[in-house]
């Protein structure tokens, strides 16, 4: 069992938790994930990894509620246990392989699309820690669905909060932050987008426009996470790629990310009578004909 030694609510559905898991601290790397259970039975759900801390074995992750598992998962508490709790999986971001002296000429900027900035804060902390500051932009609905703002601000050049509502930083979506950073004369050698497909498709549309190599975090269906199952299956230019143990990254240009978000919906029936059955308990018997009952 993995002890959860911290639990805290970090915006509405968002909790931010820190498990006790030593081996995965201590072998893990900024852009890695785990596959977390709650229950013997229960779902194995993919997170990124968004610290760690190896001399107290902990592994810090950030879960949204957008399902039953993940739901069930938000209700957990300081004491509580996983599990489950298995990594580090997936392959290190790519800066980790890169020279320190060589990033610390480089312009970087990471844009982050609500939760992606659990993902983004470790790239972004690691980098400060070798003195790299890299630029930030986070994007969110609202000002209160923003998260990590503090820990960004720390371990960033600058940070460009952004809210489709205007609430807070930036009025409008995390491209119109792009565009007008560069047309304010900045210049980036690589962009590292990280959020929801659809918004990692839009910054790939303009950061090609704006000749800006970009890496994306993929985040499709995982089951296995070892290259077995084949849920998590991409096209990248003109190979078919797994995110589980080919990725999450990868050059966010080639990446067909129309079908991958198509691949994204097979599973929203069986998430959706999951979710049903959760919310009706004792009560669910499955006999509405709609949801498939315990099927």
């Amino acid at each position: 069992m993995y002890k959860i030694l911290k639990a805290e609510k970090l915006a509405d559905r968002i909790f931010l938790m820190d498990v006790h898991a030593p081996r995965v601290a201590s072998h893990c790397q900024p852009g890695q994930f785990v596959i977390v259970k709650i229950d013997e039975k229960g779902e194995r759900i993919p997170l990124t990894i968004c610290d760690y801390d190896r001399e107290a074995g902990t592994i810090t992750i950030v879960v949204q509620e957008v399902g039953a598992s993940t739901t069930k998962m938000g209700e957990l508490r300081e004491g509580d246990s996983f599990r489950d709790f298995v990594g580090p999986l997936g392959c290190p971001s790519e800066l980790v392989h890169e020279d320190p002296e060589t990033l610390k000429n480089k312009k970087i900027l990471f844009v982050a699309g609500g939760v992606g900035a659990a993902p983004v804060y470790p790239q972004a902390k690691w980098l400060h820690k070798r003195g790299v500051a890299a630029d930030v932009i986070v994007g969110a609905k609202t000002k209160d669905m923003l998260i990590l703002e503090d820990e960004m601000k720390a371990v960033s050049g600058n940070y460009y909060p952004c809210t489709d509502d205007g609430s807070y930083g930036h009025a409008g979506m995390v491209t119109s932050m792009i565009e007008e950073l560069v047309n304010e004369g900045k210049k980036y050698d690589v962009c590292i987008a990280i959020g929801p497909m659809i918004m990692m498709k839009f910054v790939c549309l303009l950061t090609k426009k704006l000749e800006i190599p970009t890496v994306v975090s993929m985040n499709p269906i995982m089951v296995d996470g070892t290259g077995m199952c084949g849920a998590c299956r991409l096209q990248v230019g003109d190979e078919i790629k797994f995110a589980c143990v080919d990725g999450p990254e990868f050059d966010g240009h080639l990446v067909d990310f129309d079908q991958a978000m198509k691949r994204s919906q097979m599973y929203k029936t069986q998430e959706g009578r999951a979710m049903l059955k959760l919310q009706e308990g004792d009560t669910h018997h499955g006999g509405c004909g709609h949801c498939g009952g315990d099927e």
